[in-house]
């Protein structure tokens, strides 16, 4: 059956402005990646425009084929750019973030999954912005908790995200089959014991064919491994040859699920049809809970960028 056309409230305007062709201009420059524009995230004009963006590290191929996921799927064949942490820190000084996402295609063709790649990349954003807050959002590497810690312990991101995406029954149809529930809160329930002073987050697509009852149940299971903050929102498919959407869910059963969520034991919930999860909502009350500060959080676009660093 053809899916009905896409809801008013999925629709969004073209991206454009200053800021967002300043910041897209200083990632093709450097030669850096971003999720917004491989995962084709609808709301990429908006966080552009308000000076915000999540990074891409080690490449943009991925060795996992999650059937929802846009970006480009292969084997790099172990290669990576041993420049990009240095290159990474540097641009993001410039641009003048005070909130960044680092994210990651999944690397298998490595020994440690990217682990230690993705540590140096935290330490030199941090080097080079010492103020700055920064969220990892980052694989499974395999279900190696010890390269687990490694991102943790030594890239110290103030908040750690590994998403489960989907419920238990779609996980296999949804994920690559390398990905399932199981170690994605092993991977959760891991990065909160070694650290748990760092807050942790996770993210589920609805639209795939679940149930209301099965979006509660893995929202239990999420606060069951302490998890703080929960993103969810609807899946949009990027393709004809990726999953397909079985239907759109109303910004009433959104607002239903982030009730449930705040009752579960949440410290934050972002729930809404374009809510995806890297997403400024969240992000503006986690800097809240980082800061200690309880008024509105001032936008990362009223902080000027710097001049643009010349790197080798």
């Amino acid at each position: 059956m053809a899916m009905e056309r896409k809801p008013e409230w999925l629709k969004v305007r073209a991206p454009g402005g200053e800021r967002y062709t300043h910041i897209k201009e200083t990632l093709r420059r450097y030669d850096l990646h971003t999720v917004c524009e491989e995962a084709r995230c609808p709301n990429v004009g908006e966080c552009w425009g308000s000076g915000t963006a999540t990074i891409m590290i080690l490449g943009d191929v991925c060795t996992r084929g999650c059937r929802f996921c846009a970006v480009t799927t292969g084997n790099p064949r172990g290669a990576y750019d041993p420049r990009e942490p240095e290159h990474t820190g540097r641009t993001i000084a410039a641009m003048g973030l005070e909130y960044v996402v680092i994210t990651m295609v999944d690397r298998d063709d490595m020994l440690d999954g990217g682990a230690a790649h993705v540590a140096e990349t935290l330490r030199a954003i941090r080097t080079h912005s010492p103020e700055i807050l920064i969220e990892a959002l980052l694989g499974d590497f395999s279900g190696n908790l010890d390269d687990v810690a490694t991102t943790v312990t030594e890239g110290r991101p103030d908040v750690f995200a590994h998403n489960v995406e989907t419920v238990e029954r779609l996980q296999r149809t949804v994920r690559d089959a390398r990905c399932s529930m199981e170690k994605s809160l092993a991977v959760l329930r891991h990065a909160k014991a070694v650290s748990p002073e760092t807050y942790t987050k996770s993210s589920i697509m609805v639209g795939l064919g679940e149930t209301r009852d099965e979006v509660l149940e893995t929202m239990r299971a999420l606060r069951a491994v302490d998890v703080d903050v929960l993103t969810l929102g609807q899946y949009l498919r990027p393709t004809p040859k990726h999953h397909e959407l079985v239907r759109y869910w109303t910004p009433e059963e959104f607002d239903a699920l982030r009730d449930e969520g705040l009752a579960m034991g949440f410290r934050y919930v972002a729930s809404g049809p374009l809510v995806r999860s890297s997403y400024r909502a969240a992000e503006a009350f986690l800097r809240g809970l980082l800061t200690k500060t309880t008024g509105p959080v001032e936008s990362s676009a009223a902080r000027p960028h710097r001049s643009l660093p010349v790197l080798p």
